[in-house]
């Protein structure tokens, strides 16, 4: 693009990294994300038996990207080349982006550019936490620790909570626990319930966050969690949810179960709290130190080589945590 056809108030941004969801991202590859199989009534907020709301090809693949400036506008005057910006334009090579919106999306200076593939999953992890009520000294236990799951581990810490992750893989259970889980667990190696309840006198946990969308999982955690307490549900689960006994500790114990997903935030937060806030801090807390997300990436993939990721994906290789696509110059 040449610096005649970009609008006056407008930035060409070119992009560096893009990082690929295992969750969101590979139920439309899949196909079983419910978008993919029913028609969403945006009116209504309910999925209905029709034409699917989304179909192949799919368009909106990935939501975490950062790139670099490389052109401005004639008006432009709060964002200059060679600035980087982060944001949500599908695994582009290019994105050309409003001057306020690439203001709002600015890095800070001197930053790693590759946090910024976490705005918008560390953004994910930020809402469970304000969810979750946390409070100083609570016992949390995280279920599930794939890229979500490791950052509401190292948050919840960071919010002064005591943290106990849950995961069957021995790479992550080993990498939470270097990156801020106080301790960490095998499920199959035993009731976690059992050994929760069994450590605190039969209280339980104060709050459990189920972050796998694994049915087993949640099931676990309602019963792990304390009596009359919370259970954020933040896992992406699709299709039937087998495995819940309603009647048993949910019904007995009253659990309250609460769902955190991105589409909105924390009612009671949501005059102060947005979207675009938990981007920014997401991308502020990587920057100060608070959260180590770096470590989270195994995987730095050439676009070109897109495919060949996404196949590995799809197969479940339990080494790769966050992958991130590669982006050169002139692509």
């Amino acid at each position: 693009m040449a610096l005649s056809t970009l609008q006056a108030g407008d930035v060409l941004i070119r992009t560096l990294y893009s990082g690929v969801s295992a969750g969101t991202e590979l139920s439309q590859y899949r196909g079983t994300s419910p978008f993919m199989k029913r028609q969403w009534d945006v009116e209504t907020r309910m999925f209905r038996d029709g034409t699917p709301s989304w179909t192949y090809p799919v368009r909106n693949l990935g939501y975490e990207e950062v790139g670099i400036v490389e052109l401005v506008g004639a008006a432009v005057t709060r964002i200059k080349p060679g600035d980087h910006v982060f944001g949500t334009w599908n695994h582009c090579t290019a994105h050309v982006m409003s001057e306020a919106e690439a203001a709002m999306r600015l890095m800070p200076a001197g930053a790693d550019p590759r946090i910024g593939v976490f705005s918008h999953i560390g953004a994910v992890a930020l809402n469970g936490i304000h969810d979750a009520r946390i409070r100083l000294g609570d016992l949390v236990v995280v279920f599930g620790l794939g890229v979500p799951g490791q950052i509401v581990v190292q948050a919840a810490r960071a919010s002064g909570a005591t943290v106990i992750g849950v995961d069957p893989l021995e790479n992550r259970r080993a990498l939470a626990a270097t990156l801020g889980a106080h301790r960490v667990f095998d499920p199959n190696e035993g009731s976690i319930a059992d050994i929760i309840k069994g450590e605190t006198g039969g209280r339980g946990a104060d709050i459990c966050i189920e972050v796998s969308g694994a049915p087993l999982a949640l099931a676990e955690a309602i019963r792990t969690v304390a009596y009359s307490s919370r259970v954020v549900a933040m896992g992406f689960f699709q299709g039937e949810t087998r495995g819940l006994h309603l009647g048993d500790e949910f019904h007995h114990n009253r659990i309250e179960l609460i769902c955190s997903q991105i589409s909105g935030v924390a009612p009671e937060a949501s005059h102060r709290w947005s979207k675009p806030r938990l981007w920014q801090t997401a991308v502020r807390l990587q920057h100060e130190g608070v959260l180590d997300l770096i470590p989270l990436i195994t995987d730095e993939t050439p676009f070109a080589e897109a495919p060949a990721l996404f196949d590995r994906l799809d197969k479940g290789d339990p080494n790769v945590l966050q992958s991130v696509l590669t982006f050169k110059a002139g692509q």
